[in-house]
């Protein structure tokens, strides 16, 4: 939840993500803001355009056409990776959706996808007032391939909207996760998607400056397995124990890289938030039932320290 960043800002963050980005006109001041205000905003909502290969999608989304005016979309992504600015504000792109999937995207609470949505752009709540909107050039028939140039363009504006934000990857989401008569974008998965958006937050924000030649590379954090485990387990003994101790505090911001625990629930506590975190994180390493129960085991804590930059002692 985030009030929204002047158009500088929004225009600044996009080009640190290392985006093109061409500018439409006064793109900063198109808008639909006489029918309603536009904000706070909650996330980012992914869209294709249904338009063919040689289709420019840009003057489409600035003007709109006949019974929906434009600005259709806060920018266009275009095949070849531009992203072309048409408005900024209210814009109609999102229509209606789920109030459950919008509490989802605002606690970020959801594991794999967020709720199916039960509701649709006519009886559904606003979700132009609350939601960026991009605009991706593709027939939107499954069939139309999805550049590489714009798949990673796709995936730097919405890491560039979360980096303003703080939000996680769970902020992000397609049109189809909003509304039950909406099917965009279609060709890739907003899980995968997600997953890159993940993986770029975590590269940048773990990006440390270069040591001095003289200067060793300090230790990665160290986490105790047997005294995690004691901590998720919730032992009423240990709960006055310093957060250091267990390492708590480590795990949970690996699983906030992750996208998989929301940046206010990473408390220090092995609780009942962290835990079904943990869980999601052991499904993603393919374990099953009782196996993927939120209780760290060794090798699933392995491969989070790989990938987040701890170790681990029996």
């Amino acid at each position: 939840m985030a009030t929204p960043p002047t158009a500088a800002a929004f225009l600044a963050a996009l080009r640190a993500e290392g985006l093109t980005v061409v500018e439409v006109g006064r793109w900063w001041e198109h808008n639909r803001n006489h029918k309603g205000p536009w904000g706070e905003v909650h996330g980012v909502l992914i869209h294709h355009t249904v338009t063919g290969v040689n289709v420019n999608a840009v003057p489409i989304c600035r003007n709109g056409y006949e019974g929906l005016p434009g600005p259709l979309c806060h920018g266009v992504i275009r095949r070849n990776g531009e992203v072309h600015l048409v408005g900024y504000g209210r814009t109609n792109h999102a229509g209606g959706g789920d109030p459950d999937v919008l509490q989802a995207v605002i606690d970020e609470s959801y594991d794999e996808r967020p709720p199916k949505p039960n509701v649709g752009n006519v009886d559904g709540v606003d979700g132009n007032a609350h939601f960026y909107g991009f605009e991706c050039e593709n027939a939107g028939d499954g069939k139309d391939p999805w550049p590489a140039a714009q798949l990673e363009a796709i995936e730097k504006a919405a890491a560039a909207l979360c980096r303003l934000h703080q939000w996680g990857p769970k902020s992000v989401i397609g049109h189809l996760e909003w509304s039950d008569d909406k099917n965009d974008p279609r060709g890739f998965t907003m899980p995968s998607m997600r997953d890159r958006v993940a993986d770029r937050l975590a590269v940048k924000e773990q990006k440390p400056p270069a040591p001095k030649p003289s200067q060793p590379a300090p230790p990665k954090p160290s986490v105790d397995l047997s005294k995690l485990v004691a901590a998720a387990k919730s032992d009423p003994a240990r709960r006055g124990t310093p957060i250091s101790y267990y390492g708590v505090k480590v795990v949970e911001q690996a699983l906030v890289r992750e996208g998989l625990l929301a940046p206010s629930l990473a408390d220090g506590h092995f609780g009942t938030a962290t835990v079904a975190a943990y869980a999601a994180w052991q499904r993603r390493c393919g374990y099953k039932g009782a196996d993927a129960d939120g209780i760290p085991g060794a090798d699933s804590l392995k491969k989070l320290g790989a990938r987040r930059g701890f170790t681990i002692t029996p």
